[in-house]
């Protein structure tokens, strides 16, 4: 149950994130925001590796795993752009909501690209979670 301990935790700092980004960007340019977030983010990530030496030289990553991993990297920004922006243009109590509907199309893509099993509950839930962001959008 250890991975529930980090999915609330990643929930947890996710809406943080949110309500900090929000007062972030106010008054300044929303890319060179997410700039700032990322450099913090790179120490970050850095001195936790470096504190458990969990280093590991690129020759010895796979190429398949270190290409995905930066697609997702790129995404990621791509995301966290759209995000800063939006929260410059909308209240984070508008914006946040919405951002979630990445939880209905993770969903999706696991059934589609990795053939991730499909059940009732599983379809409910994201629609639930689709019907609640509506709700709040709009």
């Amino acid at each position: 149950m250890n991975w529930v301990i980090f999915a609330v935790g990643s929930a947890f700092f996710a809406g943080l994130t949110a309500i900090l980004g929000k007062l972030g960007v106010e008054g300044m340019n929303s890319n060179l925001a997410t700039f700032i977030r990322t450099i913090v983010i790179f120490f970050v990530i850095g001195g936790i590796i470096t504190a458990r030496n969990e280093w590991e030289l690129p020759q010895h990553i796979a190429a398949k795993p270190l290409t995905f991993l930066i697609l997702s990297g790129v995404a990621t920004g791509l995301s966290w752009l759209c995000y800063y922006r939006a929260l410059q243009l909308a209240p984070a109590s508008w914006v946040a909501p919405i951002d979630k509907l990445s939880v209905v199309i993770a969903i999706v893509l696991g059934v589609l690209l990795l053939g991730e099993p499909i059940s009732m509950k599983l379809v409910l839930g994201a629609s639930l979670i689709l019907a609640g962001v509506l709700v709040l959008a709009f």
